[in-house]
């Protein structure tokens, strides 16, 4: 059974956010540490995990990606906290 992630990412400061939807979570995470994709995590340097949600269904990950970026930043921050209170990357040892 395939599996989808809905995932929050974000910078050293902890002051940009990104939301974005992927049917590989290492592979996605891989490309955002090493820059392989121009876009916004590139620009701003975006690549610091910090939450995510498993999905069996690719429709529920693309719905709740989108009520994530619709909600305010207070919102998101407390939903981070819910399973990382220290903001710490949860990546960090995948690719040792």
């Amino acid at each position: 059974m395939k599996n989808y992630f809905v995932y929050i990412l974000t910078n050293y400061n902890n002051n940009v956010m990104y939301i974005g939807v992927t049917g590989n979570l290492e592979k996605r995470i891989y490309e955002h540490k090493n820059k392989i994709i121009a876009g916004f995590t590139q620009k701003y340097n975006v690549d610091k995990l910090v939450y995510y949600e498993t999905y069996s269904r690719i429709e529920d990950a693309i719905a709740q990606e989108k009520r994530l970026k619709g909600w305010k930043r207070e919102r998101k921050n407390k939903l981070v906290e819910t399973i990382n209170n220290e903001w710490v990357d949860l990546s960090s040892d995948w690719y040792k």
